[in-house]
């Protein structure tokens, strides 16, 4: 998401920093290149201009030219710009109505319309625990009802009965009637699309939309197609008036121009974004946060989130103390793997870490990307219960039978043994430690044992504050106070400052784990 234009952003303005002094034909220079980029990017015209417009004027003030580091104030100047352009403050779903609270999803055909239903749903029902009906008023679309249905089915959420021969009007109204009688919560009403704007297809939202006075009518749009889908959210909004977006295929737009423009051309929050295929995969859109991984200035807050969110705390818990005891086999490797993968991969993760432009280039002219992880899972699987617990019993003819089964080579294989071996011997140094490494970390926030606890500050002493500081290179970590739950790969527990780099939670400089002084995917130790 945002990878074009965040390279080519970050390009321009580290260009800036490096100079002493910055004078308002520098500041115009970079604003051309600013230009361009957002150009580039799909960014509507409008909005390049307001956007170039209102860092001029901040940027070519006395505060900045006469400033230290002026470079960095016009870097702070773009960044909060790019926050009021994206937003400002970041909307969520409302549900402070009457229930059942309707929903109301309208959208092209084709823009992902049906499955961000599902899975607004099964965000509803799992984190917010509502009880939702989903009912599909597409009459045209050949199985879409069909296709509701078994998504329901899929993630364990009610759909409305399919009743041949009634139109989206009487669809609409039975299935709120369906909500008052079973008493739901929300009900999701997923309408029909067409492949492009007509009138029938706004005649048929907009006799819907009186029918059952929807609390929210989010307007599905496909990212990918950029300008379309701004000019999309204008004629829907000027029909049925819209209190929100919900912007898909986020994962594979580089540019991100559609949700730039979305929010300043239509005035209607981005609420939701679409980051992959999955039922699951579908993010709050945090204006702040997004602005921050445009720069390059990462995101762990919203690392932080998904960490909580995907990882097993009771499992990190018993793996840290494991760990803590110098035992670390095979079985805790693959989990610490599939960890990363659930977290969105190495690519997921990297991309929401500041200052990571230089180290995701070096990866990519490595070839570490996730099919090493996928591999390396593979070779694990393809082991017995007994050679994981064991790595010692691979001998040979063991790594042959094993290659075969994972479709690796047994070249492939003892370099997973060597990442291994690096990594046990790792955590049997920390267990030797007095009290162990990740004992030590969790006595330092009260645990009795390792990993790191929710960080409220209202909660620690001065003392452990400090602790907090130490880690994270003299200042408090951004987020302080949403808790960091253990990090794969192999890190055991919390996001240390790491060496080399200066950032938390980053790999080491030469592409291993902080501090193990080899490469996890296999490369030679330079």
């Amino acid at each position: 998401m945002f990878q074009t234009l965040s390279d080519k952003l970050n390009g321009i303005l580290q260009g800036l920093t490096r100079r002493g002094a910055l004078t308002e034909d520098d500041v115009n220079a970079a604003l051309r290149e600013v230009r361009r980029a957002l150009l580039e990017a799909d960014v509507a015209l409008e909005v390049v201009r307001s956007f170039t417009d209102k860092v001029r004027v901040r940027a070519v003030g006395s505060e900045v030219l006469k400033s230290v580091t002026p470079g960095q104030q016009v870097i702070k100047i773009v960044n909060d710009v790019l926050v009021e352009t994206l937003g400002g403050e970041g909307e969520v779903i409302s549900l402070d109505a009457v229930p059942p609270v309707p929903i109301l999803m309208v959208g092209l055909q084709g823009s992902g319309k049906t499955t961000s239903t599902a899975k607004i749903a099964k965000r509803l029902t799992d984190r917010d625990k509502r009880k939702v009906l989903m009912a599909s008023l597409d009459t045209r679309r050949p199985a879409a009802m069909e296709q509701l249905a078994i998504l329901g089915k899929q993630i364990g959420v009610e759909t409305l009965p399919i009743v041949a021969g009634q139109s989206a009007v009487q669809i609409a109204r039975r299935a709120i009637e369906a909500g008052k009688l079973g008493g739901y919560d929300v009900v999701m009403l997923d309408t029909a699309g067409r492949v492009t704007l007509d009138e029938a297809l706004m005649m048929e939202v907009a006799e819907v939309k009186a029918a059952t006075n929807p609390h929210e009518v989010l307007l599905v749009a496909d990212a990918l197609t950029g300008q379309d889908a701004v000019n999309t959210a204008r004629a829907f909004d000027g029909r049925v008036g819209l209190t929100g977006i919900v912007l898909t295929r986020m994962d594979g737009d580089g540019r991100g121009g559609a949700a730039l423009s979305m929010r300043a051309v239509t005035g209607k929050p981005i609420k939701l974004v679409g980051t992959g295929e999955k039922v699951d995969a579908l993010e709050e859109f945090h204006p702040g946060r997004v602005a921050n991984r445009i720069l390059g200035m990462g995101d762990i807050v919203s690392l932080v989130e998904k960490a909580a969110a995907n990882i097993d705390q009771a499992a990190a818990q018993k793996m840290a103390e494991r760990m803590a005891k110098g035992k670390f086999d095979l079985n805790d490797m693959r989990s610490q793997l599939q960890q990363m993968m659930t977290m969105g991969g190495i690519g997921g993760v990297m991309g929401m870490l500041p200052g990571i432009a230089k180290a995701k280039a070096q990866m990519a002219s490595a070839n570490l990307d996730d099919k090493v992880i996928k591999r390396q899972i593979a070779i694990i699987d393809s082991m017995t219960k007994a050679e994981r617990a064991d790595p010692e019993l691979l001998k040979a003819s063991r790594k042959r039978r094993i290659a075969a089964g994972s479709g690796t080579s047994p070249e492939a294989i003892n370099k997973l043994l060597k990442m291994h071996r690096g990594m046990a011997d790792m955590m049997k140094m920390m267990g030797k430690q007095k009290g162990g490494l990740l004992g030590k970390m969790g006595q330092m926030f009260g645990l009795g044992g390792g990993g790191m606890p929710d960080m409220d500050p209202s909660k620690m002493t001065p003392e452990q504050i400090e602790q907090i500081k130490k880690l994270s290179g003299g200042q408090l970590p951004p987020g302080f106070g949403g808790g960091l739950p253990p990090m794969p790969p192999g890190l055991g527990g919390g996001m240390p400052k790491l060496p080399g780099l200066g950032n938390p939670g980053l790999p080491g400089p030469k592409g291993g784990l902080p501090g193990l002084g080899f490469n996890p995917f296999g490369g030679k130790k330079k």
